[in-house]
């Protein structure tokens, strides 16, 4: 499907296409240059070619799987991929895929600040944004228009408005979870008007009155793979209220003060320290609770499931905090650790089942 789509994009609209590693990076950039953004998760499933053997066994399933994927030739339908410093694993993959994998065409990388905002933070990133724009030159075969950049933010944050709609408004929403997951994956591989006509349309079944009425839960963790996550907790009588994984809902901005479309990339630098705490960015932990705490409260879930990749540092170093966080709150909790299943597995979808008995139970008796 993603192969057919970048195809016809590049047909009817001369797009190129940039394959892009999670998680964070400038998308707007890319719209604003004519370059279909394309992520790789991954992705799910066993790897794809052998040199996923390349990297340690204890390297995570989202990096092997990238590096077999982009080495088989997968991904040759791209013309460059762009690589995030999430972490050290995926900003190798920039000079793995050309020594281990044979990857011929442009790699750029992306290093976004960490922590929170600072002067000097604000200043690097800026620098960054404009490198990156002045690389992609080549690849655009123009450079980066202002003009075009701001309508580009303009367009991105009505998608992040509307995302943002359904997800705040998830019990007014006929849809399930596995079919409102799929939808706002799409995002990662849909031009963005292409992305936004469909939120527009899911937005316009907003109910008046919730129709979801299954226990509510607030689900964290970096990508939600496998996506059978969801018909199992709609099988087991659960509903996703509350959503902060990072492929998702930590990615979704609602900056507090109004925004000055004067200089885009001063806009951009605003919405990135405006964008809910992640560890893949060194959010402050203590500021990552209390968001969490807000995210739970206000949705009014039930209960916390931790879904995470095995061997994901930056999301592995919170899961204790997150743990006693809840604890202390009485909340119930679950944790689920995976690597990039295609299916979940049985054990797990007995203990999601056991999960939201025992949610249930402690509602009855509330």
């Amino acid at each position: 499907m993603r192969t057919a789509y970048i195809a016809k994009q590049r047909a009817e609209h001369g797009r190129k296409a940039v394959t892009v590693l999670p998680v964070h990076y400038p998308k707007e950039i890319l719209t604003a240059m004519g370059l279909l953004a394309v992520e790789l998760w991954g992705p799910p499933g066993a790897p794809v070619s052998a040199e996923a053997g390349r990297l340690q066994p204890y390297v995570c399933a989202v990096v092997r799987n990238a590096l077999a994927f982009l080495a088989s030739g997968r991904a040759d339908a791209v013309d460059a991929a762009l690589f995030p410093h999430t972490c050290d694993s995926i900003q190798g993959l920039a000079t793995l895929v050309k020594d281990f994998g044979g990857w011929n065409r442009p790699a750029f990388v992306f290093q976004h600040p960490r922590g929170a905002s600072r002067a000097s933070g604000r200043s690097y990133y800026l620098r960054e944004l404009r490198a990156l724009a002045d690389g992609l030159a080549e690849v655009a075969g123009a450079p980066l228009d202002l003009g075009r950049l701001r309508d580009a933010v303009q367009l991105h944050r009505r998608v992040d408005e509307a995302r943002a709609d359904l997800l705040d408004h998830r019990r007014h929403l006929p849809m399930d979870d596995a079919a409102l997951y799929a939808l706002l994956r799409r995002g990662e591989w849909l031009w963005p008007d292409d992305h936004l006509r469909e939120l527009s349309e899911a937005r316009a079944t907003l109910q008046p009155e919730p129709v979801q009425r299954g226990v509510g839960v607030m689900i964290t963790g970096y990508v939600p793979e496998p996506a059978a996550l969801f018909a199992r907790l709609g099988e087991a009588g659960a509903v996703v209220v509350a959503d902060d994984y990072a492929a998702v809902g930590r990615r979704v901005i609602r900056p507090a003060a109004k925004l000055d479309y004067t200089d885009p990339f001063e806009v951009m630098a605003a919405l990135y320290w405006a964008a809910p705490p992640c560890p893949t960015r060194a959010s402050d932990q203590g500021e990552r609770m209390r968001h969490l705490v807000g995210l739970y409260d206000r949705s009014g879930a039930q209960g916390v499931i931790v879904h995470e990749q095995k061997f994901c540092e930056p999301e592995l170093f919170d899961v204790a905090a997150i743990k006693r966080t809840f604890a202390d709150r009485g909340a119930k909790l679950l944790y689920l650790e995976g690597e990039l299943e295609t299916e979940l597995s049985g054990q797990s979808t007995t203990r999601i089942e056991a999960f939201v008995e025992m949610v249930s139970a402690a509602r009855r008796s509330a």
